[in-house]
C-alpha cells in the first residue's frame, strides 16, 4: 500500500507541476499585450498562499516530502505570476492586489508560521496547518467560479483556460486517491471538491467552446466608446454646418437687434422667400 501511495504521489506531483505551469501561456500574452485585460488576479494570489502553506505542512508532517516539493515549486511559479500581474494590471486593480498580497501572502502567512513554531507542539501543529491548507485549497479551487460565471454570461471560454481546468480535474482526482491511500483527510477533502469543480469547468468548456464570440477587453471598449463620441461630435458639427447653409438660418443668424414686431415680420418674409425658392417660384 505504501509503494502504491508513493507511485500515486509521484503521478500527482507531475500533474500538479503541469497544472502550475499551465498559466505560462496566459502570462506570455499579458506581457506581449502589456495588459491583464479581463484576467483576474485572485486565483493566482490564492494559489500562492495555498502552495506556501502546503509547503510548510509538508515540512511539518513526517513523510510529507512529496507534498513539500511539488508545492514549493508551485509557490515559486506563482510568485512570478503575481509579480507579472501586478506590473501590467490597471492602476486601481493593481493597488487592491498589492494590498491583498501584503495582507495574505506576507502578513497572514508570517503570523501562521510564527504561531505554529513558537506556540504549538507535535500533532497540534499538523492539525492547525492542515486545516488551514484544506480551507485554502478549497478557496483555490473555488476562485475560478468567477471565470465560470463569466463564461456563462458571455458564452465565451476565453477567460477560462482549458488546460488549467483540465489539470485541476486531474490533480483533484489523483490527490484524492492519494489521500484515501494514506488516510490524510486534509488532502482528500479539498482535492475531492477540486475534482468536482474541475469536472464542471470541463463541461462548460465543451458547451461553450463552439459558441464563443469575441469578448472585448476594457481597453477595447474604451477605444470604441471614444470612437463613438468622435462620430457623434462629427455628426453634430456636420448638422450645424448644414444649418448655417440654410437661407432661413443664415438670415436669422444675421438678423440685427430688432424689436419683437419687426423681428416677426422679418422672419415671416424670409420664410416666404425661402419657400418660393424651394418650389421654383
Amino acid at each position: 500500500m505504501a509503494s502504491l501511495s508513493f507511485i500515486i504521489g509521484i503521478i500527482g506531483n507531475v500533474i500538479s507541476i503541469l497544472m502550475f505551469t499551465s498559466p505560462i501561456k496566459t502570462f506570455k500574452q499579458v506581457v506581449k499585450k502589456k495588459s491583464t485585460e479581463d484576467y483576474k488576479g485572485l486565483p493566482y494570489i490564492t494559489t500562492l498562499l495555498s502552495t506556501s502553506l502546503w509547503t510548510f505542512y509538508g515540512l511539518l508532517k513526517p513523510g510529507g516530502l512529496l507534498v513539500m516539493t511539488v508545492n514549493g515549486a508551485g509557490a515559486a511559479l506563482h510568485v512570478v505570476y503575481v509579480i507579472i500581474f501586478l506590473i501590467y494590471a490597471p492602476h486601481n486593480i493593481k493597488i487592491k492586489s498589492v494590498k491583498l498580497v501584503a495582507a495574505v501572502n506576507v502578513a497572514f502567512l508570517g503570523i501562521v508560521i510564527i504561531i505554529t513554531l513558537l506556540a504549538l507542539k507535535g500533532e497540534t501543529r499538523i492539525t492547525l496547518v492542515g486545516l488551514l491548507c484544506a480551507g485554502l485549497t478549497i478557496g483555490m479551487y473555488v476562485a475560478p467560479l468567477s471565470a465560470m460565471r463569466t463564461v456563462i454570461k458571455t458564452k465565451s471560454v476565453k477567460y477560462m483556460p482549458f488546460f488549467l481546468s483540465f489539470f485541476q480535474f486531474l490533480n483533484g482526482g489523483v490527490w484524492s486517491t492519494y489521500a484515501l491511500l494514506v488516510k490524510d483527510y486534509y488532502i482528500g477533502v479539498p482535492n475531492g471538491i477540486g475534482f468536482v469543480l474541475g469536472s464542471l469547468q470541463l463541461i462548460l468548456y465543451v458547451m461553450y467552446k463552439n459558441k464563443s464570440r469575441p469578448v472585448e477587453s476594457e481597453d477595447e471598449r474604451k477605444e470604441k466608446e471614444g470612437s463613438a463620441h468622435l462620430v457623434k461630435d462629427g455628426l453634430q458639427l456636420q448638422d450645424l454646418d448644414e444649418k448655417t447653409k440654410n437661407p432661413i438660418t443664415q438670415n436669422v443668424m444675421k438678423t440685427p437687434s430688432l424689436g419683437p414686431l419687426e423681428l416677426e415680420k422679418f422672419t415671416q418674409r424670409d420664410i416666404e422667400t425661402a419657400t418660393r425658392s424651394n418650389i421654383g417660384l
